[in-house]
């Protein structure tokens, strides 16, 4: 008995050699928490539930995968997998499906969205660009960098998915700012992107685009029509007050007030039966996330193994905030996902799959001595 003990002992350090337990031990609470909200939000139908946990477990058995491979390898791997990522992104312009253009492509046993593998493959590119220059980025690397951002985007803004565009955009520019970029970038691409707005807005944008725009700016314009998914959420987040009406015990989701209540707003089903405690709880574990991952990145050994863990964990942070304002009439819908809570396939995968890099970092990272 103390053989097949000692067996297994060393078995589970062996697997968990190079997963950061601290990280994986947040991320494991907000899985059962996302369940336990998919459970309530989809009419406690257990098949949503075992469908969202087979895909957390091929998400977890991939992050364990990824956490294995020494930066140094990944470092060499990056220029391939970003050319091979972007081979997706053009099959799905012309095969793919979705409700507002082309963002899946059917496998058969599962939709597989291209864009999800960018935001794994981008920031690799970046860093691993980066890693190669001279640091703070002159204007011609920040120019390069610039393309390696712009052709993924466009071609998902092709799609068109601008909510995805924004989160694969997001992971290459903050590779970028950690590596030191100055502000008055940011400024002159904010002057920018004001000067061509309303280029974007008459020539650019599709019809329900607008729509979400105008819906955010005056969601009271039209309560029965487009403002109906933002009013609902307001209350729903409203009614749920301190400690929320119980597990099980919304209204807005369970009376069918709330639309997409399993997926782009099940935020919402969480705030209104759990109230502001089960909010602040979630929101504690996503910052300890976000920050776990930027310590990672401040450890890292070289260049790019920190810009690519900083990156990811910046990402990450985008996630949380375009989905909690998006539910709160903060932003515009752009259909983001809430991280290990809304229901999804290749969007938690890629996400764990991102984090599994994080924990390579983490794990050849340079070990301190006393």
């Amino acid at each position: 008995m103390n053989a097949i003990l000692r067996i297994g002992v060393d078995l589970t350090g062996r697997v968990l050699r190079t997963v950061d337990l601290w990280l994986l031990g947040a991320l494991l609470a907000l899985m059962g928490i996302g369940l336990a909200v998919l459970y309530s939000a989809g009419a406690e139908t257990p098949r949503l539930v075992l469908a969202q946990a087979a895909r957390f477990a091929v998400g977890l058995a991939a992050m364990w995968g990824l956490s294995r491979i020494p930066p140094t390898r990944l470092r060499h791997w990056s220029p391939m997998v970003y050319g091979i990522s972007l081979l997706p992104l053009l099959l799905v312009l012309a095969i793919g499906q979705g409700k507002h253009g082309n963002h899946w492509i059917n496998l058969g046993f599962f939709y597989f969205q291209p864009s999800e593998v960018i935001k794994l493959s981008l920031p690799m590119m970046v860093a691993w660009f980066l890693q190669r220059e001279p640091l703070p980025p002159n204007v011609r690397v920040v120019l390069i960098s610039g393309v390696l951002i712009a052709v993924p985007l466009g071609l998902i803004l092709m799609q068109p998915d601008f909510g995805t565009g924004m989160l694969v955009a997001s992971s290459g520019v903050f590779a970028l700012f950690l590596a030191g970029l100055s502000w008055w970038w940011f400024v002159a691409a904010g002057v920018g992107a004001a000067a061509v707005a309303p280029v974007a807005w008459f020539f650019m944008l599709r019809e329900y685009q607008k729509e979400r725009i105008l819906t955010f700016l005056n969601p009271e314009s039209d309560p029965l029509g487009a403002g109906w998914n933002i009013i609902q959420s307001k209350i729903a987040i409203g009614a749920g007050g301190m400690t929320g009406k119980g597990w099980g015990q919304g209204s807005q989701s369970h009376l069918d007030y709330l639309p997409e209540h399993t997926t782009d707003f099940i935020f919402a089903v969480l705030s209104e039966e759990f109230g502001w405690i089960g909010v602040a709880t979630v929101l504690a574990l996503y910052l300890f996330v976000i920050g776990r991952c930027l310590w990672i990145a401040a450890e890292a050994r070289d260049g790019y193994s920190r810009l690519l863990a900083g990156a990811l964990g910046l990402s990450f942070f985008v996630y949380v905030i375009v989905n909690g304002g998006m539910i709160s009439g903060m932003l515009p819908v752009v259909g983001v996902p809430m991280p290990l809570l809304s229901y999804g396939g290749t969007s938690a995968v890629s996400l764990l799959a991102g984090l599994g890099l994080v924990m390579a970092v983490g794990a050849h990272r340079p070990r301190h001595t006393t």
